[in-house]
């Protein structure tokens, strides 16, 4: 695998877990507001990290650590995920997946041999908005859709998460989101935060009283959405 980066501890990135993230390069996306430009567009800019260090690292922290966040750029890109994933568990990890939803085959062949315990998938937008968010023309939003259909049939716990970006979301947009993902699961809007590594910007964000507007536009539909990250 591609693993770009490595952050020994979170406290965020698994929710109720005690984990390490692991950063994969290359994404399909160009979303202008991703935090992770550099994973996205120079996946080989980094120094890379060796499987075996990761696993090293792992088995130092059993009884410490009890879960792995794989994030990326967009994991489901690299070759040997499933090989890495059946290494970590083997060590008595829990596994958390992010991904953007684009490879709905993928996704369902992990979860189908048991290899996910938790998915954070992000929503970019509402479906009409979906190519201009991401940063790709004509992008086929069918793949989304599979992978939204795939997640509450799964049995796996799983989230979905927007980051609201003034230029990109407004209220309509997020009710529009609503109406398409519309259920009692877990959807969360996240602040936007520029971190300087952006994709394309000047991007800008809402304040917490707009963000708190825009929540509960989306609780219309999502009775369990909440705001991440807003302060």
């Amino acid at each position: 695998m591609n693993i770009q980066g490595f952050q020994k501890l979170t406290l965020l990135d698994y929710p109720d877990h005690m984990a390490c993230t692991v950063f994969t390069g290359g994404c399909n996306m160009r979303c202008p507001f991703c935090h992770n430009a550099s994973l996205v567009l120079r996946p080989g800019e980094n120094p890379a990290f060796f499987e075996e260090e990761i696993y090293a690292f792992l088995k130092k922290r059993q009884g410490i650590l009890d879960g792995v966040a794989i994030t990326g750029g967009e994991p489901l890109l690299q070759h040997g995920l499933e090989e890495f994933i059946l290494r970590v568990r083997e060590f008595g990890f829990a596994v958390k997946l992010d991904t953007n939803g684009s490879y709905p085959d993928r996704l369902a062949a992990l979860i189908d041999k048991g290899l996910l315990d938790f998915v954070a998938m992000d929503i970019k937008n509402s479906r009409e908005r979906y190519a201009e968010t991401v940063g790709v023309a004509n992008f086929d939003i069918a793949p989304i859709e599979q992978s939204v259909a795939l997640l509450r049939a799964s049995g796996v716990p799983f989230e979905f998460r927007t980051t609201v970006v003034r230029e990109l979301h407004s209220a309509e947009d997020i009710e529009d989101m609503g109406v398409w993902l519309a259920g009692d699961h877990k959807h969360y809007l996240q602040g936007f935060i520029d971190s300087g590594d952006l994709i394309r910007g000047p991007l800008s964000g809402y304040d917490k009283n707009q963000m708190l507007d825009l929540l509960n536009v989306l609780k219309a539909y999502v009775p369990k959405a909440e705001l991440r990250g807003v302060e």
